[in-house]
């Protein structure tokens, strides 16, 4: 089993929490949900599978939410944001490449819209408030990122923040980046599936299985269970 650099924290936390508490008061545990109001604006509904590029902390918990996203086909855990020659997770750590942690959506958009998989970001996937980090992450690499893939995508993202900043759905502001995708580089096999092939390990338990509860929670129609993500190769 791989230990992430970098995870002291959690992981001491997650072994103090197993200790004091069970399965339930553990999801109980985990960073705050929040319900938020569907996009004013979204991408118009097309033919054939789209791609979202996300980041917003570990890429195990982000890709651990949207695996159970319906209409999402494959999600792959990578690196966004810096060069080719830097997208390895040893390099990656040190915090200097320019890339931060991300994961790479197929989806389809007859089940699934693109602003829908926003709202599951910024709802339970991730805090858009915290700069630089995500909870015991600390590091540019973890940094919140929507990387857009064309206009209509850019223009779903900046109007979606803006509405939430509006509504102040959020205590502190929103310090999501939009920016556009340049590439995006797939992770070390090890890492791939990180949190469904390793359930019990401490810092899946404490900090990505609530997002996972929550997501069901909260969005109970677009839920899927893990036999009903399908496998399909990367393009």
């Amino acid at each position: 089993m791989s230990i992430r650099r970098f995870r002291p924290f959690s992981l001491l936390a997650g072994l103090v929490f197993v200790a004091g508490l069970g399965a339930c008061s553990l999801a109980a545990a985990g960073s705050d949900a929040t319900t938020l109001p569907d996009p004013s604006v979204d991408v118009a509904a097309a033919p054939g599978d789209q791609v979202a590029v996300l980041a917003g902390g570990c890429f195990w918990g982000l890709q651990a939410v949207f695996e159970h996203v319906k209409g999402v086909k494959k999600v792959w855990a990578g690196y966004s944001g810096g060069a080719a020659n830097t997208a390895e997770y040893e390099r990656v750590s040190d915090g200097d490449t320019g890339h931060a942690e991300s994961v790479k959506i197929l989806y389809d958009p007859a089940r699934v819209s693109y602003g829908q998989l926003l709202k599951v970001f910024f709802s339970v996937a991730t805090d858009p408030t915290q700069l630089n980090r995500q909870g015991p992450d600390t590091g540019t690499q973890y940094r919140s990122v929507i990387f857009y893939g064309n206009d209509e995508q850019k223009r779903v993202a900046t109007a979606y923040i803006a509405q939430l900043t509006a509504a102040r759905s959020f205590n502190d502001p929103i310090v999501t980046q939009v920016v556009p995708l340049k590439a995006f580089y797939v992770a070390e096999p090890y890492h791939q599936d990180y949190a469904q092939r390793h359930p019990n390990e401490p810092y899946i338990v404490f900090n990505d299985a609530p997002k996972v509860v929550h997501l069901k929670q909260l969005f109970p129609s677009l839920y899927q269970p893990d036999q009903m993500v399908v496998d399909v190769q990367l393009h």
